[in-house]
C-alpha cells in the first residue's frame, strides 16, 4: 500500500541504456538492488563493493553489467571508476548510494578515528561520488541521484549516535542538492527505510568500549543489552524485504520527476509524520517510553539528582 501512489506519475522512456551506479552491492538491500537491475536489459549498470566475491558468485558480467571494486572512502578508488565509466559509457546517468556501515556504540564509547569511519562511509564518501557524477549529468541535462538513507536520519536512538548523525548529514545534503540541481533537469530522492527484515543488524560495528560493555558491563551496559534484541526483534518482526526496497528504487529510476523525501517501509512512515506534527517535547519523552527498561538504564551508576 505504502507505494500505490506512484502508479500515478509519469514514467520515463529511455531511447538510450542509461548507466546505472550502485554502491555497496555485497548483500542486503544492495545486492537485491543489483538483482533486480541484473534482469532488466534496458540498463548499463555497473555493482559495486569492497568485496567482490558475492558479486561475482551471483552475477556473470557482460556488456551491459559491471562487477567493479570500490570503497566508497576511497577517493582513488572512486576516480578511478568514474573516469572508466565515462570513458566507455559516457558517464554516470543514474547514482545509487547504498553503501554504510553502523557502529553499535554510545556517544561516549566513539573514539575520533571511529566517528572518522563512521562519516567516511556514510556521507563524505558518498557525497564524493555525487560530485564527481554532476558534470556529466548536468551536461545532458538530466539525471537521478538516489540515496539510501534511514529512519535513523530522522529520529535517533541510543546506541545508533553516529549512525545517526551520518544519516542526517545525507539527508541535509540531498535537501539542498535538490534546490541547487533542479533547474538542471537533475532528480534527487532520498529512500528512507526503517526495519528491514534482514541480517544486517548482525553486520554492526563496535568500538573497543562498546564490545566491551555489550554484555552488560559498565556504566552504560543496560543500554546494550536491552537495545540489541530490541533492534534484533523489530528487524525480525518486519515485513519488508530487501527486494520490497529494491523495487521501489527501481520504480524511482522509472518515474519522472520522483519526490525527494520518500519513506520506504509503514514505520517510518509512522516517525515522519510523528516527526512533523507531534511537538518535541511531548515526543521525546513518549518515545523514551517505549524503549526497553530505559528508566532502569545506569541506575547503579548515576549520581543524578531528584528535582522536587
Amino acid at each position: 500500500m505504502l507505494h500505490l501512489w506512484y502508479w500515478y506519475k509519469r514514467r520515463t522512456r529511455y531511447s538510450f541504456k542509461p548507466v546505472i551506479l550502485v554502491t555497496g552491492c555485497s548483500s542486503g538491500i544492495g545486492m537485491a538492488i543489483a538483482e533486480m537491475l541484473y534482469s532488466l536489459r534496458s540498463y548499463r549498470v555497473v555493482a559495486t563493493s569492497r568485496r567482490l566475491d558475492s558479486l561475482r558468485e551471483r552475477f556473470e558480467e557482460d556488456d551491459r553489467f559491471w562487477i567493479r571494486k570500490l570503497d566508497v572512502r576511497s577517493r582513488a578508488d572512486a576516480e578511478k571508476l568514474i573516469q572508466e565509466i565515462n570513458d566507455k559509457w559516457g558517464g554516470v546517468n543514474i547514482l545509487v548510494n547504498n553503501a554504510g556501515i553502523s557502529y553499535r556504540s554510545v556517544v561516549e564509547h566513539m573514539t575520533d578515528e571511529d566517528e572518522a569511519i563512521q562519516m567516511d562511509t556514510n556521507y563524505l564518501g558518498p557525497v564524493r561520488l555525487v560530485r564527481m557524477v554532476l558534470p556529466g549529468m548536468r551536461e545532458q541535462g538530466r539525471g537521478k541521484i538516489i540515496n539510501i538513507s534511514s529512519v535513523s536520519g530522522m529520529l535517533a536512538m541510543p546506541t545508533m549516535a553516529s549512525y545517526s548523525a551520518s544519516k542526517a548529514a545525507m539527508e541535509g545534503m540531498s535537501e539542498a542538492l535538490w534546490y541547487e540541481v533542479r533547474p538542471l533537469g537533475i532528480n534527487v530522492s532520498v529512500i528512507q527505510p526503517g526495519f528491514v527484515h534482514s541480517k544486517s543488524f548482525e553486520n554492526v560495528v563496535y568500538t573497543k568500549k562498546s564490545l566491551a560493555a555489550k554484555d552488560g558491563e559498565g556504566i552504560y551496559g543496560d543500554y546494550y543489552v536491552n537495545m540489541i534484541p530490541f533492534v534484533a526483534r523489530l528487524m525480525r518482526l518486519s515485513t519488508t524485504r530487501p527486494r520490497t526496497l529494491a523495487k521501489l528504487v527501481v520504480r524511482v529510476i522509472r518515474t519522472e520527476n520522483p519526490p525527494l523525501w520518500i519513506p520506504a517501509t509503514i514505520d517510518a512512515m509512522v516517525f515522519y509524520y510523528l516527526r512533523r506534527f507531534v511537538p518535541r517535547r511531548w515526543l521525546m519523552p513518549f518515545l523514551f517510553w517505549f524503549l526497553p527498561k530505559a528508566r532502569k538504564w545506569g541506575r547503579a551508576y548515576t549520581k543524578r539528582r531528584n528535582h522536587k
